[in-house]
């Protein structure tokens, strides 16, 4: 492939499992196997004396090393106080979910005999701007360049969308991986897929389901032996009983009931569990889904989507038999299971195979207007206005079909426009007229991006010095909100002029990109001084320790 036209590849960085995929010379998402020939990679890593081993053999190392072993990392993504300790090394999530970055594109690159440099990376809808900006680290970490960081429910349905329909529908996308769970609501038409509204909950996934399990085999090896110890407090028993239950559940959403041991102490217990009592179990954690889902769509109610016509379930937890049934009673409907494991890593394989033609359009169209061109939605304006003919953009888009060897339809549909929305409210601290501190958000969840908005706000005193702005991130759809219902993300001080009045205008303007990176550019009016923000959070690896993470990354060969 020539620059012009570098594959750029669509990876799910999952919670339990992560894989990688590209679009094929017939304009075909295809999901890469790794070195092991499977197409997922547990997402497991293994610190082995100085090697580095990724996925099944570190899963069962997990066994013997379980402290060695680090999994689930992506629940910590963005979190300063997260640190694994090896040979007296500190390692932040963004390095660990690096390395497993780092495997899934060694074992792409040794299939396809080709570089893995450009990257379009997963994250769950419902991550913030700290959790996201970490995707992204990870993925600068691992020695890529990442084009985008694009959310696995819009992903998902691009991957559905680009199966042979000319249908346009309003779809449901019940998403519940390893360790995340999002509800999102996606309007599919025939040149566009459209969020319209999200919500979930990024520390809900399959993994709870196996804790549930965990504890009740806990539970039952008590009863039998007489004990009231934690039998979890011991390392091993917990790592080995964490692979047990993973196995159960997968074996119990095929058959009724499944033998299940638990060793610990020397003594062991062979156990039955059946699937009514898993069910039992998780009861809770299934009606939490069904909730997050009705709060989506009474938000979806509030945008004008009254009904919805299908729901896709994405993410290997949903072969769960109770998710389909519980789907069916509450919202009378019956759920079709959309490529659970593979449709988020081909749906980004897609997005990025987009990215990378409409390179080469805005390319070919601006040398024929002799216009700067920033973005594909600039081609539309110009083609809705006049201002570029349909017959100059035919000639365009051939010359990208005949130096990639697509077709004409192929080039014409990466047209696709892409909207998603963003899940958090964002906005900073004020005073209310009776001096009480709140957050007053700029930019409301689900609004659709990007997006820019202004808000004046108004000094305090006579003379004031600075001006002490708090960028504050919610998950209310409220605009004025308590302090303690938000997390302060960045803090940014705006110098001011001597001599000024009390009650002057101080106008913020808060900028979301597509991928909900947030700019934030405060000014004050008078000698318009300003600050300018982008907001790259401090609790995620940056400095010396993001330096130093990519050294080690660049030097180390996983395994």
């Amino acid at each position: 492939m020539t620059e012009q036209t570098k594959r750029i590849f669509g990876i799910d960085l999952g919670t339990t499992y992560s894989s990688i995929a590209y679009v094929d010379e017939y304009g075909k998402a295809v999901i890469i196997p790794n070195a092991e020939n499977e197409r997922v990679t547990p997402s497991v890593v293994f610190f082995d004396d100085d090697s580095i081993v990724i996925g099944d053999v570190a899963k069962e190392s997990s066994k013997l090393y379980p402290n060695e072993v680090v999994s689930f990392v992506k629940r910590s993504m963005g979190e300063p106080n997260f640190i694994f300790l090896h040979n007296s090394e500190e390692y932040r999530a963004e390095e660990i979910s690096a390395y497993v970055l780092k495997k899934l594109a060694q074992d792409a690159e040794q299939y396809l005999g080709e570089t893995v440099t450009d990257v379009v990376i997963t994250c769950p809808a419902y991550f913030g701007i700290n959790e996201r900006e970490a995707t992204r680290k990870a993925g600068e970490i691992a020695g890529f360049n990442v084009r985008h960081i694009i959310n696995e429910p819009t992903a998902a349905a691009i991957a559905y969308g680009s199966l042979d329909s000319n249908d346009e529908r309003i779809v449901l996308v019940y998403d519940l991986g390893g360790g995340t769970f999002d509800i999102t609501m996606i309007d599919i038409r025939k040149n566009s897929v459209e969020v319209i509204c999200t919500g979930g909950d990024h520390n809900l996934g399959g993994k709870d389901w196996d804790d549930r399990l965990v504890a009740h085999m806990v539970e039952l090896f008590q009863n039998e032996t007489g004990t009231d110890e934690d039998i979890l407090d011991d390392p091993d028993t917990w790592q080995d009983l964490q692979l047990s239950a993973e196995k159960a559940k997968k074996i119990l959403s095929q058959r009724p009931k499944t033998p299940i041991s638990v060793t610990h102490g020397g003594e062991r217990v062979k156990m039955v569990i059946g699937r009514e009592k898993f069910e039992e179990i998780t009861e809770d954690l299934l009606e939490r889904t069904i909730e997050f889902t009705k709060e989506m769509l009474e938000e979806a109610k509030n945008k004008g989507y009254q009904s919805f016509d299908e729901i896709i379930l994405v993410g290997g937890a949903t072969r769960m038999p109770q998710i389909k049934t519980q789907i069916e009673e509450n919202f009378s409907i019956t759920p079709k299971v959309f490529d659970p494991d593979e449709a988020v890593a081909k749906g980004a394989a897609i997005y990025g195979w987009k990215l990378g033609l409409n390179d080469g359009l805005i390319e070919r169209v601006s040398q024929k207007t002799n216009k700067p061109i920033e973005r594909i939605d600039d081609i539309s304006v110009m083609i809705e206005s006049n201002e570029l003919s349909a017959q100059d953009f035919k000639k365009a888009a051939q010359e990208v079909a005949d130096q990639t060897g697509y077709t004409l339809p192929s080039i014409e549909r990466s047209m696709l426009k892409v909207k998603n929305v963003t899940s958090k409210s964002f906005g900073v601290v004020a005073h209310t007229p009776q001096d009480d501190e709140i957050v007053f958000n700029i930019v409301l969840r689900n609004t659709t991006v990007p997006i820019t908005l202004k808000k004046d706000f108004y000094t305090a005193v006579m003379d004031q010095k600075t001006v002490l702005i708090r960028i504050m991130e919610s998950e209310t759809s409220r605009v004025e909100v308590p302090l303690d219902h938000a997390v302060e993300i960045k803090t940014a001080v705006l110098n001011l002029p001597p001599n000024l009045p009390a009650d002057l205008p101080i106008e913020i303007t808060f900028t979301l990109n597509e991928e909900g990176r947030l700019h934030l550019t405060a000014m004050e009016t008078t000698e318009s001084r300003q600050v300018e923000v982008m907001v790259d959070t401090a609790s995620v690896i940056q400095g010396e320790d993001l330096e130093k993470a990519i050294a080690r990354s660049q030097n180390l060969v996983v395994h």
